[in-house]
């Protein structure tokens, strides 16, 4: 029984040593394979330059393909509570008289009726308080800026209704400082009350808007006045029912003269959008 064993654990042995041995004298032979075959592919590839690129180019893009794409990240969240500072409003919840405004004023100066709503309220809210006509504020800006809440001029008349920042600085102060002068309802609020001073120092409404347009000390404001009077009485025919067109005539031409005389040097014209320079004597 003991030589049985015995035999057996040797048989195991041998078995077991026999297939160590064949292990590796088969990788022995394969990294010599390996090896010929890379000396072969060296070779090769030195000979042959075009081969080596085309390797090349088949191996980034076998990386490229296999490289894990990035993860979407958002530019920027939105906020939930921009509404807040949206300054939009539905025209339909406006009265009658208001939203007929906003729509014509839409039509007519190509600016959505959702941000002009809120204008157009604010307009006849300031002037229910200010005793002064809803539709001349709404005239006087259309004429500034056609309802550019970020036009600046080349004197720096900024905002809606174009006030001279650097002059009526101190009118921004309760809001927040100068930089609101580009929120379009505080704008509004500074040049009403630019405009109630123009008023109240030239004594009628023509004489301050010559004030408010800075040509209080020129002999003419460029048309400014007429401008702003003119879409005044058209704003007050929507009001009051008769909507008049939307555009506008274009300036009959000039004949042609064969021979011209010598034009004789014009006075300086007044910047249409510098605004209220009340430091004037």
């Amino acid at each position: 029984m003991k030589q049985a064993l015995d035999a057996t654990a040797r048989g195991l042995r041998t078995f077991v040593s026999d297939v160590v041995d064949g292990f590796f004298e088969i990788t022995h032979n394969s990294f010599a394979l390996l090896g010929l075959a890379t000396v072969f592919a060296v070779l090769a590839l030195a000979a042959r330059p075009d081969l080596r690129q085309t390797g090349e180019e088949q191996l980034m893009g076998w990386l490229q393909s296999r490289k894990p794409a990035p993860e979407a990240v958002e530019v920027s969240d939105l906020e939930p509570t921009a509404i807040e500072r949206t300054t939009a409003a539905s025209p339909h919840e406006l009265p009658k008289q208001q939203a007929a405004v906003a729509y014509w004023l839409s039509k007519k100066y190509r600016v959505a009726a959702e941000p002009l709503s809120v204008l157009v309220a604010e307009a006849f809210d300031l002037g229910k308080k200010t005793k002064l006509d809803p539709t001349l504020i709404l005239a006087i800006m259309a004429v500034e800026s056609s309802f550019n809440p970020f036009a600046q001029s080349q004197v720096g008349a900024q905002g809606l209704m174009q006030v001279m920042t650097r002059v009526h600085g101190e009118k921004y102060e309760s809001a927040g400082g100068t930089l609101t002068a580009f929120d379009p309802v505080t704008n509004m609020r500074v040049g009403v009350k630019v405009l109630q001073e123009c008023i109240a120092r030239a004594g009628s409404l023509e004489g301050g808007l010559r004030y408010y347009v800075g040509a209080a000390n020129l002999t003419e404001d460029g048309g400014y006045a007429g401008k702003v009077l003119a879409e005044h009485e058209r704003l007050r025919q929507v009001v009051a029912g008769r909507a008049p067109p939307t555009t506008t005539t274009a300036p009959r031409a000039n004949p042609v003269q064969v021979v011209a005389p010598p034009a004789a040097a014009k006075p300086a014209q007044p910047d249409p959008q510098q605004v209220a320079l009340l430091g004037d004597s």
